[in-house]
């Protein structure tokens, strides 16, 4: 076990020592002239250079509110980082970063430099010549000059100007306002922004709450009128993110760029350092969410041998990644040691950590999810639609899923030619009876969400339409499909994938998990938990299927409880009742009241 995975964090000193247990296998990554950052194997669509220099920049996001906290263990590395940034923004040298054009990743990676001028100029700015202020300057000032997606990327061209106001340099205030407009116009209410095109998941807190509050930070006294705007929105979104999470610190595995891990509670960090607090979301609180959640992510096998993060979710894992996870990417998580800005006597860290229990359900219309956890807050389970995502990997698995829970992480397909590659867990997936590749959702023609139920319309093929509901009754939920389709179909509808087997010297020591399955129902359950599917109409069998190793983001090795069926032309109505535990309980048959709901539906 490495050192970071022992370490408590509990206090203040632990998140320090934390971030420097993080930092200090990364000092051997970097080049001779210390502006790049090279982790490991792999790539992105962006070149091998470019990475490097995203690996480099990264770190910054634990640096650079080390040194606004005044934490004495950042100097050694501050040292190594400040003359990586001397030699990447020096075009004479041969560490330059290069000149950038459209829409480039290095864009990107300027946003903490452009923070480190607005809260340490004194080690940004005023440690520089002015020939290497005068380098800086003009390396960041590329970010005014080119074009960049319409999404939460214009925040780091807006962070990078905030950067030069601070310092007195040059800034192009009508390309700043415009800049700040435009996210502005990315808000639909409730706290939530959309990203880009329609999506909202994670990048409204990790990107647009958080850039946003340490703009607040920045320019509250300058521009308070928009400041106050995005503060009350921070007050918005908290109480409905807090949701995501349940009572171990573990947030929902939902959409895109889950390789980030623990920036998934970089929110917190920006509202505290914002000096902003939510209603029932006190310092106390707030804390808890954030503690919880590095405790549960540093104590996982995220690492390489080493001591580096890795690209993946609850263990390296290249499957899910999107095109643009570089092995330096994951370092996005150190976002989270924002909180390090905030000296020991601030009342994030005075405060006693606390629980914050959410309500048993919520329906959150803007982002398209019924969440409900049970009463003990060991788990919770969203249900979604209407949630179609574009351009990156596995997006229909990512957000199309019926289901999504903190205990059991959705799957991704490898291949759709068979069920163990396909890993259709909390989908139903269908294929032509003879054919080769299954079809599950990509899309829903009209969806409805209410606090009962999620209902929706979907065409997984040409010639067939299907209209669901999924409705909850505490940790169980029912299932009903009504089929119509042109063509014979085979059918199967999978529960959550449970992991398979775990660590231990002998064979026997490793099979923790036990399957169930027959003409009714399908189960798998153990010190994992337990997830099983039972049949009420229209399925045929049941069978626990070894899903292809790796396409489960939580577990290597996992199975999946599945109900599989045969769908003539015509109308075919499917039933089923599924139940999730964190334990190892699995109940013979649905109680009563959940037979009684599902034929109310």
């Amino acid at each position: 076990m490495l050192e970071v995975q022992r370490n408590p964090l509990c206090t203040r000193q632990d998140l320090v020592r934390a971030a420097v247990q993080l930092m200090t296998p990364l000092v051997d990554c970097l080049t001779p002239e210390k502006s790049r950052m090279i982790v490991g194997e792999g790539s992105a669509h962006y070149s091998e250079d470019v990475a490097g220099m995203e690996g480099f920049s990264r770190v910054l996001w634990a640096l650079v509110p080390m040194l606004i906290g005044k934490c004495p263990e950042a100097e050694p590395f501050w040292k190594l980082w400040k003359e990586g940034l001397l030699h990447g923004t020096d075009p004479a040298h041969a560490g330059y970063w290069g000149t950038v054009g459209d829409y480039d990743q290095r864009m990107v990676e300027m946003a903490v430099i452009g923070i480190g001028l607005c809260f340490v100029p004194e080690r940004f700015w005023d440690e520089l010549t002015p020939v290497q202020q005068d380098n800086l300057y003009n390396w960041l000032n590329q970010i005014n000059l080119h074009d960049m997606p319409k999404n939460n990327w214009r925040y780091f061209r807006i962070l990078v100007n905030t950067g030069f106001l601070k310092v007195g340099r040059p800034v192009d205030q009508a390309r700043m306002a415009e800049d700040l407009d435009m996210m502005e116009s990315h808000y639909v209410g409730d706290g939530w922004y959309f990203d880009y095109l329609t999506k909202r998941d994670y990048y409204t807190l990790w990107a647009f709450h958080f850039y946003s509050l340490v703009y607040v930070a920045a320019m509250q006294t300058r521009d308070a009128e928009r400041c106050a705007r995005f503060v009350e929105r921070a007050r918005l979104i908290a109480p409905r993110f807090a949701c995501w999470f349940d009572g171990a610190g573990r947030a929902l595995p939902y959409g895109r760029s889950l390789t980030y891990r623990f920036a998934q509670s970089a929110f917190w960090a920006s509202m505290a350092f914002a000096g902003v607090t939510a209603p029932g979301l006190g310092w106390g609180e707030m804390k808890g969410l954030l503690l919880k959640n590095l405790r549960f992510w540093l104590r996982m096998p995220i690492f390489d041998r080493g001591g580096a993060l890795t690209v993946g979710y609850g263990y390296p894992n290249l499957c899910a990644a999107e095109g643009y996870n570089a092995p330096g990417s994951p370092y996005w998580a150190m976002k989270t040691f924002f909180v390090l800005a905030l000296p020991e006597d601030h009342p994030f860290w005075q405060a006693e950590e606390k629980n914050y229990t959410p309500p048993r359900k919520f329906l959150d219309e803007q982002v398209r999810l019924l969440l409900t956890r049970d009463a003990q807050n060991r788990q919770v389970v969203a249900y979604t639609a209407g949630n179609h995502a574009w351009e990156h990997m596995h997006e229909d698995e990512k957000y199309e899923r019926f289901a999504y829970s903190t205990q059991f992480a959705f799957s991704v397909t490898k291949e759709a030619t068979t069920l163990s590659k396909g890993a259709f867990d909390s989908m139903l997936a269908l294929k032509r009876a003879g054919r080769d590749l299954w079809h599950a959702r990509s899309g829903c023609d009209s969806f409805r969400l209410t606090e009962e139920k999620v209902t929706f319309a979907w065409s997984p093929m040409e010639g067939v339409r299907i209209e669901s509901v999924i409705a909850p009754l505490g940790m169980w939920h029912i299932r009903r499909h009504v089929i119509d389709s042109e063509y014979e179909l085979e059918a199967a509808e999978g529960a959550f994938s449970v992991k398979k087997d775990g660590p231990g010297a002998r064979p026997c020591d490793r099979i923790v998990t036990s399957r169930l399955a027959d003409a009714g129902m399908a189960a798998a359950h153990g010190v994992y938990g337990t997830s099983a599917i039972f049949a009420l109409e229209g399925y045929d069998k049941g069978q626990v299927i070894d899903t292809e190793p790796n396409t489960n983001l939580m577990f290597p090795r996992a199975v999946l409880p599945t109900l599989l069926a045969s769908i003539h032309p015509g109308r075919t109505v499917l039933l089923c009742a599924v139940w999730t535990d964190t334990g190892d309980s699995c109940p013979d048959r649905p109680p009563e009241e959940v037979l009684q709901y599902a034929r109310s539906l």
